[in-house]
């Protein structure tokens, strides 16, 4: 499309957005079925807000919200103030900008019943901008931005940039934040949904969207708008689905689509009024999202069933500890597999203790082993996990340990 393309916010339409329910049908049957997937697992398995999955779930929203705008986290702290937000006390590293963020994403999940407002969303982004900086240049904190000049993306070096929006002029923000507030109030769903006699209907996840696409077009604050942005999401889906546990991260998903991302959002931009094409896009990252979720969740109930089967098999700490490391690392991911001398780093025990510890586990089916001398490894027994065909587990014949003492084995800038 022509780079002299009228901006959305232009059109004589502005801001009633359309799209064609039919088009997308099958990708939002399609996320939905896969949402029900996610759903139905974290049931088995009785996943709770304080749940290891829900903490990583929330953790890696942080980090990639964050990353999105080129802002690296310590995952070491976003997960401390992760669990310091949940009451679980964690006395680790702490970040005021860290802390601020993670506020706003559990506001906008947790409180998603409270009228989100003009107040509301100024003080999710006051918390973005503790000291009222964004690095090192003061911005407007608070409140809807107000310089007069242009709110422009561009990229591109100096002298050279490439503008690839400009959103309204400060002076109209208010009343198109005004709009677009009473839209979101007007679609949210009824408390009770047999009174919703006044509500518009719309489905969940394509309003998400549009509440997406609308506010990163008008663009309210000097800074924080693509992370306020994707909180109003959050808000947006959880407003719908009342899912009690974070179970996915939609902006780990944007990430790894991150030129995607940016590329439908600017062609919406610069697109008229009928949005069909951002919110297919849009359906399917959440579809994405629900389906990397569903693998974490299956590698959570691989591990509570490996426990289930060796609960009552007499394991002491340093087993229980390499044995956790290496499910937490997954099929494959711990890379040249287990032997005695990261067994001993790991443990800090000594090469007689590691070698009868490693020995135990292959001989109660914990372990199984592939090479022999200084090239044995070790490998934890889970069904189906290949270790990225380090060996067929049946018919691998026996090895010996390094030492001979081991048994035969038991088998463009940010938005």
């Amino acid at each position: 499309m022509s780079l002299q393309t009228p901006w959305i916010w232009r059109r004589v339409a502005w801001p009633d957005f359309t799209f064609d329910p039919q088009a997308i049908a099958g990708d939002l049957a399609a996320a939905y079925r896969m949402h029900g997937v996610i759903e139905g697992k974290a049931a088995t398995i009785g996943l709770t807000p304080r749940s290891q999955i829900a903490l990583d779930a929330t953790a890696a929203e942080v980090v990639a919200t964050a990353a999105i705008e080129g802002e690296r986290l310590s995952v070491d702290i976003v997960r401390s103030s992760v669990m310091r937000r949940l009451g679980l006390g964690s006395t680790g590293p702490a970040d005021r900008h860290v802390d601020g963020l993670v506020a706003v994403i559990n506001d906008a999940t947790t409180a998603h019943a409270q009228p989100l407002d003009e107040d509301r969303l100024c003080r999710w982004q006051s918390s973005l901008f503790p000291g009222g900086t964004s690095g090192i240049q003061r911005i407007a904190v608070g409140r809807y931005r107000d310089h007069d000049d242009p709110m422009q993306i561009v990229s591109g070096t100096p002298g050279r940039e490439l503008v690839h929006y400009e959103a309204p002029p400060s002076r109209d923000v208010p009343a198109h934040m005004q709009r677009f507030l009473q839209w979101f109030a007007e679609t949210a769903p009824a408390a009770d949904q047999g009174s919703a006699t006044n509500r518009t209907a719309i489905d969940p996840l394509a309003r998400a969207a549009i509440a997406h696409l609308w506010f990163e077009s008008i663009h309210p604050f000097e800074d924080g708008n693509g992370r306020l942005g994707r909180a109003i999401v959050d808000m947006a889906v959880a407003q719908h689905l009342h899912q009690p546990v974070r179970l996915y991260s939609l902006s780990r998903q944007l990430l790894a689509s991150r030129s995607g991302y940016y590329d439908s959002l600017n062609a919406a931009q610069r697109g008229d009024l009928d949005v069909t094409a951002w919110v297919a896009w849009f359906v399917r990252q959440c579809s994405a999202a629900y389906e990397s979720a569903s693998l974490v969740i299956d590698g959570a109930l691989e591990k509570r069933h490996f426990w289930d089967r060796h609960e009552s098999s007499g394991l002491n700490e340093r087993q229980r500890k390499a044995l956790q490391r290496l499910l937490d690392a997954g099929d494959g991911g711990f890379e040249g597999g287990m032997n005695a001398e990261k067994y001993i780093k790991m443990t800090s025990t000594s090469k007689a203790t590691a070698t009868r510890d490693l020995a135990d586990m292959v001989a109660k089916g914990q372990l199984w082993t592939s090479g022999t001398g200084k090239a044995l490894r070790y490998y934890i027994a889970v069904p189906g996990w290949t270790h990225g065909g380090a060996r067929d587990p049946a018919s691998t014949p026996s090895a010996s340990d390094e030492d001979g003492d081991a048994p035969s084995p038991a088998r463009p800038r940010t938005r």
